[in-house]
């Protein structure tokens, strides 16, 4: 089913110059399913089997963080409209900032005001940071305006450990999902600066990795399989309840939904989608799109942050690439009636 044009892309971008593997797979509304599997797990090493994990990146803002937010406002633990210092009413609390008053779905959509990233890890020890971040005196913006955000999604992740009553770490996870893959079947990420090693079923996010491993942001692995059972899902159903899945799939500010990145001018999944389709990046080369109208979902596996992320590779462009062709030649007839 895989075209034999997306296949090129994908074998030409492999290899020296380029990450040491890929992985893709596609599924159709109609259950129609397949793979391609090319590479190897780092540059001269294993080729790949299929059932290796990846570092999953930012894709945990959707799959794990997003959906678990969503999903206790199902259960009724959370409104989406709370604002933040219901859930942590020690955040900030010396200080007189707008950040308590934000609420999850600002959180959620990057509309906050928060600033996009700080390097939390050479504050200090995990308990240093945990302790930190929520004193922080970050300078706000005013809300409503998309501003994308590790540290909004870090602080949701805190909501869900209060919420729940466990870490992060402790929540169940779907097959194919995990904090804590065997090194073994693990592809390679980047040789770090910091930690001075060839990353291997580790987390490639310092922020993350300083915390842990596991943050609201960061920390989610997932094989193949894992991951396109999610795209699946959203695909098709069953991901979360019918109104919590349309919410998440369904733009609420200029270019996100309450989970993705909504299609338009730009956008990673290629402009020969619907206008409804939605899908997230990760850092590391990894990324789900799903175009219900077209029903049509893949996911794009890569380490193209391996040995180093100060590389030319054009992933932007081999993303965008894989989706147009995957469009024209599986996309079946629009119909926005289907969300």
């Amino acid at each position: 089913m895989i075209p034999e044009i997306t296949a090129g892309l994908l074998r030409a971008a492999v290899g020296p110059g380029g990450p040491s593997a890929a992985a893709l797979g596609v599924v159709t509304a109609d259950g129609r399913r397949d793979t391609l599997i090319l590479g190897h797990t780092r540059h001269g090493g294993p080729a790949l089997t299929g059932a290796e994990w990846w570092d999953l990146a930012s894709l945990t803002k959707p799959l794990f963080t997003a959906r678990e937010v969503l999903r206790a406002a199902e259960e009724g633990l959370l409104d989406l409209d709370d604002p933040l210092g219901r859930h942590l009413p020690d955040l900030a609390w010396m200080q007189d900032t707008p950040l308590r008053d934000r609420t999850l779905r600002e959180l959620l959509t990057h509309t906050a005001g928060l600033p996009a990233w700080t390097p939390m890890y050479t504050w200090g020890d995990a308990a240093t940071i945990r302790a930190r971040f929520l004193q922080e005196p970050w300078a706000m913006t005013d809300p409503g305006s998309v501003r994308y955000s590790d540290l909004g999604y870090g602080l949701l992740g805190r909501v869900l450990e209060r919420v729940r009553a466990r870490p992060l770490r402790d929540f169940p996870l779907g097959a194919g999902l995990s904090f804590t893959p065997g090194a073994a079947q693990t592809v390679s990420t980047e040789v770090c600066a910091w930690r001075g090693r060839l990353l291997t079923g580790e987390t490639h996010d310092e922020n993350a990795a300083a915390l842990g491993g596991v943050a609201g942001h960061a920390g989610l692995f997932g094989t193949l399989d894992g991951v396109l059972a999610q795209a699946g899902r959203l695909l098709c159903g069953g991901w979360l309840s019918p109104a919590a899945q349309h919410l998440a799939l369904t733009p609420k500010v200029p270019g996100r939904t309450l989970a993705f990145v909504h299609a338009g001018p730009g956008w990673s999944g290629g402009s020969l989608c619907s206008p409804h389709a939605a899908g997230h990046t990760g850092f590391t080369g990894t990324g789900l799109w799903v175009d219900p109208p077209r029903g049509l979902a893949w996911v794009l596996l890569t380490n193209r942050v391996h040995p180093t992320r100060h590389s030319p590779f054009d992933i932007q462009g081999l993303r965008r690439a894989v989706g147009n062709t995957l469009s024209a030649q599986l996309g079946g007839a629009q119909d926005p009636s289907i969300i």
